[in-house]
């Protein structure tokens, strides 16, 4: 009796520490969200996307992002290249418009529309959401180069997603992802996100790089980086149809 009291005792601890060593999946993603997220605060940088397809000459396009997280408000005004310039996307409440200035139209997108033909979305560009859009429904512990990591699978709880499942590799000395993977609702590798540097705006913590690799096309790819990254204080004007019109006049 005595070693099995001693016995018992032994895997109530060991499951108590395997408890205490796995972190609150949960709160992980809220963290996640929580660095990327500016609250009651704005949010603007200038986005330059680079796009790149075998046997064509790459494509470079430049875009101003206006973001309000509080009221889920975001405007992208593309600046490069010249053909393009004007044009631009606009989250009003629920709504996504694309802007065209030759034709003075509004159009209704989504959140799940590819910025100018590349691979960048425009949630890529939008405030991170994990922790209301997903759940985690695996985990392992993994390395990816120098960095010991967690690899969570999720699978969404929302429709208004870009993809219905995602797989993340997030750094176990600092909550910020590293890798990404994004599939369908059937299982299928749609595209992977790498996010080698971060850069910290405000106390937030933002990727200053991103490289989108084309799972089903292959060789396509697209890299972005951010600059003139700044927190400042932008006009309730500029989340407007009327801003739109007026700024690619």
């Amino acid at each position: 009796m005595k070693r099995l009291a001693i016995l018992l005792f032994c895997l109530v601890a060991a499951s108590h520490a395997l408890w205490a060593q796995t972190p609150d999946f949960d709160r992980m993603l809220t963290e996640i969200d929580e660095l990327a997220n500016f609250g009651d605060g704005d949010f603007s940088a200038v986005y330059t996307i680079i796009s790149e397809r075998p046997g064509e000459e790459r494509e470079v396009t430049q875009a101003r992002l206006f973001r309000r997280d509080l009221n889920d408000q975001f405007l992208i005004l593309i600046l490069q290249p010249d053909v393009q310039r004007g044009q631009g996307y606009l989250q009003v409440d629920e709504n996504v418009w694309f802007y065209d200035p030759e034709s003075r139209r509004f159009e209704r997108t989504t959140i799940r529309e590819n910025i100018q033909g590349s691979d960048a979305q425009n949630a890529d560009l939008d405030q991170s959401s994990f922790s209301e859009d997903y759940e985690v429904v695996d985990y392992a512990e993994g390395q990816l180069g120098s960095f010991a990591v967690w690899l969570l699978d999720l699978e969404a709880t929302s429709t208004d997603v870009a993809y219905d499942r995602v797989r993340l590799w997030v750094r176990k000395d600092e909550t910020i992802v590293l890798k990404q993977e994004d599939y369908s609702v059937n299982g299928r590798l749609m595209r992977t996100s790498l996010y080698p540097r971060y850069e910290r705006v405000g106390d937030r913590l933002l990727p200053k790089q991103v490289l989108i690799v084309d799972e089903l096309n292959d060789g396509e790819r697209t890299q972005l980086t951010m600059s003139d990254a700044t927190i400042a204080q932008i006009p309730d004007s500029v989340f407007s149809k009327a801003y739109l019109e007026r700024v690619s006049n």
